[in-house]
């Protein structure tokens, strides 16, 4: 009798979470994004959540929390009650390089968030001002040979994708240059539009309107092939061998957010990222999307983190 009442009780709890997805969301769904307006996070967090938005009939509202290079919103998304109505869109930095760049980090992505897809990826660019003495990769390169330490370049702040892909480009090619680190990536791109700094590997999502528009020369691209957006820009792979390098950005979850929730999220991003009109958007933005289940996408997640704490380690990148 006990176990037929038991048996009873987990299947009225069953039916009562899959009530409980089926009917979520019933209120405006906040998304916090770690970066101010204009960086890649916010474009592509914007485009999807959108799509989102008029699946769901109801709002997705944006939440810019800019700053410690994505730390001030992931906290702040750590704390968030676990019910579905708090979404993070994050870079993948945030969730998978800071913890080895901050040592008093009030969070820790593994334990506080519960991976929910990965939306999608993309290469970065190295790009310098359209007045530049830099004509290509290679000029940059003996220049900063020539001059150690001297070159600056601008990045999403301490920790960010752009920060780390700089750094790969960096430890990659044997060189150094000063970073002077920003709150978001707009910021930094703005800067080198007006020649402040000298380069920056910035996300290809956020840089390719001001390429396209004459304000930033491109010179070369962080993929494996060249890009179809940008076909007169080389690989840097070209300057620098088996240099190779991409930024992804993807939605997770307080841990405790109910399985039937994540799952929804997850089934619906998904889906709409495989429509037309979603790959094109991406497309026009340098991205691909990809859309992986919770499972594999915290796994994926886990194998990130080792890899950034071995680059980390190399650059020696730390915040006290």
């Amino acid at each position: 009798m006990r176990i037929g009442r038991l048996g009873c009780f987990v299947a009225a709890l069953a039916l009562a979470a899959a009530a409980q997805a089926q009917s979520w969301p019933q209120k405006p769904v906040r998304v916090l994004i770690p970066f101010p307006p204009g960086g890649a996070t916010d474009i592509i967090g914007r485009i999807i959540s959108q799509k989102l938005s008029d699946a769901w009939g109801q709002a997705l509202v944006i939440e810019n929390r800019g700053g410690a290079g994505g730390n001030i919103a992931g906290a702040e998304a750590a704390k968030a009650a676990p019910d579905g109505y708090t979404l993070f869109f994050t870079s993948g930095s945030v969730v998978t390089a800071n913890e080895h760049i901050y040592k008093n980090m009030t969070f820790s992505p593994e334990r506080d968030f519960v991976g929910i897809t990965n939306c999608a990826s993309g290469p970065q660019v190295l790009i310098v001002p359209a007045n530049s003495r830099f004509k290509t990769v290679q000029e940059l390169l003996a220049d900063a040979r020539a001059n150690p330490g001297k070159l600056n370049y601008g990045h999403a702040g301490i920790g960010s994708q752009t920060h780390l892909a700089a750094e790969n480009f960096l430890y990659a090619a044997g060189i150094d240059a000063r970073h002077v680190p920003y709150k978001g990536e707009g910021p930094a791109i703005t800067d080198i539009v007006a020649g402040q700094l000298d380069f920056g590997v910035v996300n290809l999502a956020a840089a390719i309107s001001f390429i396209n528009g004459g304000k930033l020369r491109a010179l070369g691209v962080t993929s494996r092939a060249r890009m179809a957006q940008l076909p007169d820009t080389p690989v840097i792979a070209e300057s620098v061998q088996g240099f190779e390098n991409s930024g992804w950005f993807g939605f997770v979850a307080p841990r405790g957010t109910p399985k039937e929730i994540v799952d929804k999220v997850y089934r619906d991003t998904a889906k709409i990222l495989q429509t037309t009109e979603l790959k094109a958007r991406l497309y026009a933005q340098g991205m691909t999307p990809v859309g992986d289940s919770p499972a594999d996408f915290d796994k994926y997640m886990k194998a990130e983190r080792v890899r950034w704490a071995k680059i980390v380690s190399a650059r020696k990148i730390a915040v006290q």
